[in-house]
């Protein structure tokens, strides 16, 4: 291996060019004093190596909350930098995943629009009536004809790959076991169900999964599609490889749709075994309603249409626990002493639910004020910490959006909101430093990337999203497959590029493709170590490439 890393290092030096930034990614939040050293170890390599900047994720879009002891050590992580001649450039502004903003006020997520949903009021409160035939059919896998189950549209290969078994399950007499994996061509063990539902409501699903030596156990998924192919609930249900019986819950909004199709089981198996019963879907409401301006509720009698009051027919509406997840149940309507909704009455409940998708991601709205209100407070006091010459604005993988009344009302495609939202971001910084260098992702701006139509669970097309931003916003690439027309793109709209190379590879490769790509690049500025898995082992060499 020593030998491979002199080999690239030595090739590399002798054919690349010497970019001015040379950069590593590091991300610590600092709130122990071991993120200072992990810190100071990798300042040291880089410095050493001929890397001179440090793009540094460190909680920036939570600063305004931080205590004394993070502050201390962030001026302790910028006085290694300094003696070390390194440049921080820090990492804030991001809406995609907006934990640091939503920690301000967490109702300023995204939402999804649930519309109509049927509450019966009783004496003192009304709860949720569903109205949707959405079921499994067979969920216990009771009914089955030698080892194929009864309402599935297909479970893959029963007999060879799935097996009702009568011996191992959660409850009644059966469950489905999956196995024998590579038996497939493309590692799959899975079953699917068509499911009719209500559009625009809510549901939570729920299955309960048992495994044995799964490997990888990251190949476990449980999806909603719609009949287009669309995937309605994102998630990773971090299934371990083994496991006794445990429940798997999430849930989806159904947006226009009045079926779906529910998938579980593995793409991409290996080996070992798991096993599947119980499943439900139940339609639920008001689990993780948010309350701001762009995300009115409204609640109407469905008799007449008179429409109600919050604070005079009804108490306020609030999901105390709003975890993003579906754990848990909404709250009833709390009907007030002087309401004008009697016993028996049937009301029409609308209202935005925010929602979780991946491994716990959630995007803020870009059209709510409050968000760049708190986003420009952070950047004032990132400023006076730090003073950095170049900043970097993380807007990237926004994947839910455009469905709530701040954002309809603006009369603008997504790719207007979101080339606004950057230029605010620009414009903020350069209203603190006349003379900031300010970066940002390259995904979102992107038409081979993320600039598109049917972008997760965003409500809009950001196609175009690049002809909304300043063109002296400098750009970095990230997509390796496409770098070099992702480079030729944003090169030719008259932006710097720099690449976010590496990705926690195992050898050079992917670096001097970079290299390769960023030598036929017009205003090419540079290159940086990127690792989202703590993976420095080839700090060193990367260093030794990009700097000799």
């Amino acid at each position: 291996m020593r030998c491979l890393l002199a080999f690239l290092t030595l090739a590399g030096a002798a054919t690349a060019q010497v970019y001015p930034l040379r950069w590593v990614y590091v991300s610590r939040n600092l709130q122990q004093d071991s993120h200072v050293e992990d810190f100071r170890q990798i300042a040291d390599v880089a410095s050493k190596h001929g890397l001179n900047g440090v793009m540094l994720a460190a909680g920036f879009d939570s600063i305004g909350r931080q205590n004394q002891a993070y502050f201390r050590r962030l001026e302790e992580v910028r006085r290694i930098a300094e003696e070390r001649s390194l440049e921080i450039i820090p990492l804030f502004y991001s809406v995609g995943y907006a934990g640091g903003i939503l920690g301000f006020n967490r109702h300023l997520a995204a939402g999804l629009p649930v519309r109509d949903a049927i509450y019966l009021a009783g004496e003192k409160e009304a709860k949720l009536v569903p109205d949707s035939e959405a079921a499994f059919a067979n969920p216990g896998f009771e009914d089955f004809s030698g080892n194929t189950a009864r309402g599935y549209r297909f479970h893959d290969s029963p007999g060879v790959i799935s097996f009702i078994d009568r011996e191992v399950f959660h409850s009644g007499s059966a469950s489905m076991r999956f196995e024998n994996f590579a038996s497939n061509p493309n590692g799959h063990g899975r079953l699917m169900q068509e499911i009719k539902v209500k559009p625009h409501r809510c549901y939570r699903v729920s299955a309960w999964v048992k495994s044995e030596e799964l490997q990888p156990s990251s190949a476990f998924r449980i999806q909603v599609l719609t009949a287009d192919g669309q995937a309605l609930a994102p998630w990773d249900p971090k299934l371990p490889s083994t496991t006794e019986w445990r429940k798997l819950v999430f849930g989806f909004n159904s947006m226009s749709h009045t079926m779906v199709r529910i998938y579980a089981g593995v793409w991409g198996g290996k080996s070992g075994k798991f096993w599947i019963d119980d499943l439900e879907i139940e339609e639920v409401g008001l689990v993780n309603v948010l309350r701001r301006d762009g995300t009115p509720v409204r609640v109407v009698s469905e008799s007449s249409g008179e429409v109600y009051e919050e604070g005079v027919d009804y108490a306020a509406i609030n999901d105390p626990q709003l975890n993003f997840r579906f754990d848990h149940d909404g709250p009833p309507i709390r009907l007030l002493p002087e309401s004008r909704i009697r016993p028996g009455e049937r009301l029409l409940v609308s209202y935005y639910h925010g929602m979780s998708i991946n491994d716990g991601q959630v995007s803020a709205c870009m059209s709510e004020p409050e968000v760049h209100d708190i986003l420009r407070a952070n950047a004032r006091l990132i400023h006076e910490k730090l003073a950095p010459r170049r900043w970097m604005l993380s807007v990237d993988e926004i994947r839910m959006g455009g469905s709530c009344e701040a954002c309809k009302r603006r009369g603008m495609s997504m790719a207007q909101i979101l080339g606004d939202h950057m230029t605010q971001g620009f414009l903020m910084i350069r209203d603190i430093n006349p003379d900031a260098e300010i970066w940002a992702w390259s995904d979102m701006f992107d038409p081979g990337h993320n600039a598109r139509n049917n972008y997760y669970l965003v409500d809009g097309d950001f196609t175009g999203s690049w002809d909304y931003i300043p063109r002296d916003l400098n750009i970095v690439c990230w997509y390796y497959a496409k770098r070099n027309e992702s480079l030729a793109f944003f090169s030719g709209l008259g932006h710097r590029t720099l690449a976010g190379a590496y990705y926690d590879g195992d050898t050079l490769d992917n670096p001097q493709g970079w290299l390769e790509a960023l030598a036929k690049t017009p205003g090419a500025m540079g290159i940086m170590y990127t690792t989202w898995q703590n993976k420095y082992g080839l700090l060193a060499a990367f260093g030794d490439l990009v700097s000799k």
